[in-house]
């Protein structure tokens, strides 16, 4: 892949940098981030725990391990990970998100790398992380094939990727379009495209595909009534996660 190359999607970079200074308002456009990230930490610091032996209970367990926060926005997992002792980079495409991270992140006394660059461009110029972290990213590029490709060339042989996205299918559109965008308005009209969300199944074709084998998928389940999200092993409907680790 050359470094020309790129998924980008322009239109969804646009949406994004148009809602930058947000990204750490809790009941801003990005208040359903903030209400699911408990769960989203908790699946990926529970795989990279189990995937490269590291015990959570220390004080920084994920000392020695490089991560890449691959469409990091303002940095809402890259400070956790510091935070568990990773070197991190945060990198996004949408060039306004990364200085609303850097303030954020040397208020809170961490080091972060952001950049604003693309996952084909990092793997062009040959850099390998223990981990990516590619969350709620590849609904929105042009080409998830091509991005995925990218993000496995970015891993060093035997790591983990850590990828979420949305089902596409009738519940997920009245879900999170209808609900999340014209209900609850949680997000602007058009932050998502239907036609743009991929299936488990189809997820981990394509992750296949890019040279990565699948070990584990679940859903992020959000209940109205306790208004709250967990993990489900069962119900993928909607929002899912998956690990997928690079052959050793």
């Amino acid at each position: 892949m050359s470094t020309g190359q790129t998924t980008v999607d322009p239109g969804e970079v646009a949406k994004f940098e148009a809602m930058a200074a947000e990204w750490w308002d809790p009941n801003g456009k990005f208040k359903p981030l903030h209400m699911m990230n408990p769960v989203r930490l908790d699946y990926i610091t529970s795989q990279i725990a189990a995937e490269f032996g590291r015990d959570l209970t220390e004080s920084a367990p994920f000392a020695g391990l490089c991560i890449l926060d691959i469409g990091c926005g303002g940095g809402l997992l890259s400070e956790p990970m510091a935070r568990l002792g990773a070197e991190v980079v945060g990198a996004d495409a949408a060039e306004r998100n990364i200085p609303v991270a850097q303030v954020h992140a040397e208020q809170s006394g961490l080091d972060i790398d952001y950049r604003h660059t693309t996952a084909e461009a990092m793997a062009a110029a040959g850099e390998q992380f223990d981990v990516v972290l590619n969350m709620e990213v590849v609904e929105h590029v042009a080409d998830p094939l091509s991005y995925l490709t990218a993000c496995q060339q970015l891993l060093k042989p035997g790591g983990l990727m850590v990828a979420s996205t949305i089902n596409r299918n009738a519940k997920s559109f009245m879900v999170a379009i209808v609900g999340a965008e014209h209900v609850m308005r949680w997000l602007p009209k058009g932050t998502h495209e239907w036609s743009k969300f991929i299936t488990p199944d189809e997820l981990e074709g394509l992750v296949g595909d890019a040279g990565l084998r699948m070990v584990d998928r679940q859903g992020f389940v959000f209940n109205p009534v306790l208004w709250s999200w967990s993990i489900s092993a069962r119900d993928l409907s909607v929002n899912y996660v998956t690990a997928s680790v690079k052959p050793a």
